[in-house]
C-alpha cells in the first residue's frame, strides 16, 4: 500500500526538480549566455534562483504539475543608461530529464520611477532553450 501511494504522489507532482539546472540561452544577437538555475522544490511549488554573471535574480510564483513547469523570476536589467525591473515568465516541461523552457518579458517598468521602460530592439521575442540537471 504505502508503494502505491509513493508511486502515485510521484505522478501527481512529476519529478522533484530541487537542485542546479544549467544550460544556455540565446541571445538576440544569435550568440547564446550560460545560464544556471537553484531551484528548490516542495510538493508542487517551486523556488529558487537565476544566476547570471554578476548577480542571482529570485524566483516567485513557481508550480510544477506533472511534467509542466513555471515559474517567474524577477530582474533588474539594463537599457542604455536606464535600469528596469522586469518580470520574466518561464513555461515548459521536464523532458527525458532534462527541462525545456521558454523565456517571455511579462512586464519591464523603469526601475528608478516605476514608469515606461526603455526596452531594447527584440527584447519582445520569446527564448527557447534546454537545462540539464548539474550532477
Amino acid at each position: 500500500m504505502r508503494i502505491l501511494l509513493l508511486f502515485c504522489s510521484v505522478a501527481l507532482f512529476g519529478a522533484d526538480l530541487t537542485g542546479i539546472w544549467v544550460g544556455q540561452i540565446p541571445t538576440r544577437n544569435g550568440e547564446t549566455v550560460d545560464i544556471a538555475f537553484q531551484f528548490t522544490q516542495t510538493g508542487t511549488r517551486l523556488s529558487g534562483k537565476l544566476y547570471g554573471d554578476y548577480k542571482s535574480s529570485p524566483i516567485v510564483e513557481g508550480i510544477v504539475a506533472g511534467e509542466l513547469v513555471t515559474f517567474v523570476v524577477l530582474a533588474e536589467e539594463q537599457a542604455g543608461n536606464q535600469i528596469n525591473d522586469s518580470r520574466l515568465r518561464f513555461t515548459g516541461s521536464l523532458k527525458s530529464g532534462e527541462v525545456e523552457l521558454t523565456r517571455e518579458r511579462e512586464s519591464s517598468l523603469n526601475a528608478g520611477n516605476k514608469g515606461t521602460s526603455q526596452t531594447r530592439p527584440g527584447q519582445g521575442q520569446t527564448q527557447t532553450f534546454r537545462l540539464k540537471r548539474l550532477a
